[in-house]
């Protein structure tokens, strides 16, 4: 699925243009599994799919699982299986030095502890980098309410998301 998303970027790139769109704007975002797919995406090299290198302008993850080791270490092993070269290939964390782009990393202060130490360190390295915008630990909202902030023009990701953007 991570290849069909980079070939998908790689034609918008390519494409986006002829819809009225500037590709030098190009944003990633996702939630949870969405997330994941967001920060490999957001560690890719572009070059090596056949895009520019920094096709990717920004990105806004929020709860998601950017190192699947300790994903792996759980009860899903027993039914999620993957090569450690698939563990590696698909863990954001273990390509940072593939980042282009700013990102904000979100999650809520009641998911689980998995989730908020997975966005505290992706944040923390990013941060190391000077690749951070935002890091937002959104007080009361659990997992699956994450991403309604977005629904709110006045809320903190809204309005890091929109600095974001205008650069």
């Amino acid at each position: 699925m991570v290849d069909q998303c980079r070939r998908a970027m790689v034609w918008i790139a390519g494409n986006i243009a002829a819809f009225g769109g500037d590709p030098g704007r190009i944003y990633l975002s996702g939630h949870s599994s969405g997330a994941h797919i967001a920060g490999v995406l957001l560690t890719t090299d572009w070059a090596a799919h056949g895009g520019a290198p920094d096709l990717v302008k920004g990105g806004l993850v929020m709860s998601g699982m950017y190192d699947l080791y300790p994903v792996m270490l759980s009860a899903r092993s027993s039914y999620v299986k993957i090569t450690p070269e698939e563990l590696a290939a698909l863990s954001a964390m273990r390509h940072l030095d593939q980042v282009r782009c700013d990102m904000i990393v979100v999650n809520g202060d009641r998911e689980s502890p998995e989730f908020k130490r997975q966005s505290q360190v992706f944040a923390s390295a990013l941060a190391g980098m000077g690749r951070l915008t935002a890091r937002l630990e959104l007080a009361g909202k659990n997992h699956f309410e994450v991403p309604e902030a977005l629904n709110d023009p006045a809320s903190a990701v809204s309005k890091a998301t929109l600095q974001m953007m205008k650069g």
